[in-house]
């Protein structure tokens, strides 16, 4: 599934995202979160609000040392992915829900960009999952397996699930969610949905299922211009593989030019860009932004999605 030159254009905007978030937020007078103890937010309570906290406001490797400490302490078995090559190094971690042989797999991205505490992107996301986990524990559905894939080095061209997608097998994926911006809004928006595929088909009645409309309370887009996620490294292979995102439904018409017209729109939203992206890859991604109804609505839909898939 190695593409060099796909691969070489990945590393070169990886190099441009990196860097630029770093001069721009070098510039940002915000005060630096200072993170709690590590020990104090794993004995503490366990909801994605809460767990979110493993990550905000410390290093990529702190954080990614941080995953992998709690689900020690928590006693969770899980593997141990590390790579290294010239475009960058780190560590994924998978834990394996259930027995069966179709596999879901729910991605989080542990990194952050240079200079903001990362709580939306994507700190938030690896809370909701590392919550998925606990509750899925003892009912995954016979027949399936949920496998929950943390991965390092998102924000270098998704390099961490990139690493991993080629060594895995792929032909035992019923399906791939990654998790992006999940934790502002109250619309989910599923997204790179370009042709309709039995996965798509069953995320779409999984929402439908818990009382979600579509076009209302949740939408499904096609391509996006310009924003990506860790599903992209599966997609090229022909797994049916998306973003999930949440929104607030009191932007959308906004973050549609912003989105899909991001050549156009850069002048205008140069000042202000519309939730969840005013914060995005900025110091000011803190977790006093995140909102407990959008967690929950992103935790809600998930465990509708295990449901329906099985």
């Amino acid at each position: 599934m190695s593409n060099p030159v796909r691969d070489a254009v990945l590393f070169l905007r990886g190099q441009i995202n990196t860097r630029l978030s770093q001069a721009l937020n070098a510039r940002d007078r915000t005060p630096r979160i200072v993170p709690p103890p590590l020990a104090e937010v794993i004995g503490g309570e366990r909801s994605p609000m809460a767990l979110s906290r493993l990550l905000e406001g410390r290093s990529n490797a702190e954080r990614e040392a941080a995953v992998a400490s709690y689900l020690e302490a928590r006693g969770v078995p899980f593997a141990r992915h590390p790579f290294e090559s010239s475009e960058g190094s780190g560590e994924n971690f998978t834990v394996e829900i259930g027995s069966g042989r179709r596999v879901l797999l729910l991605i989080a991205h542990h990194d952050a960009v240079p200079g903001s505490p990362g709580a939306n992107d994507n700190a938030a996301a690896v809370g909701i999952l590392l919550t998925l986990l606990e509750r899925l524990a003892a009912s995954v559905p016979p027949g399936l397996r949920v496998r929950l894939l943390f991965t390092a080095a998102e924000e270098r061209g998704y390099l961490g699930a990139r690493k991993y997608a080629r060594g895995a097998n792929l032909a035992e994926l019923a399906g791939v969610l990654s998790l992006e911006l999940c934790g502002i809004g109250d619309t989910l928006a599923v997204w790179d949905a370009v042709d309709q595929t039995p996965f798509l088909g069953r995320v779409r009645a999984a929402f439908d299922g818990i009382g979600l409309r579509r076009d209302e309370s949740y939408h499904v887009a096609g391509r996006i211009p310009l924003f990506g996620s860790d599903h992209r490294a599966f997609a090229p292979a022909g797994v049916p593989a998306y973003a999930l995102t949440v929104v607030p439904a009191a932007q959308a018409d906004a973050l549609r030019q912003f989105i899909f017209n991001p050549a156009r729109s850069a002048f205008r939203f140069l000042v202000k860009r519309p939730a969840p992206f005013d914060t995005y890859h900025t110091a000011r991604d803190r977790g006093c932004t995140l909102e407990s109804a959008a967690l929950a609505l992103t935790l809600r839909a998930l465990e509708a999605v295990v449901a329906e898939v099985a």
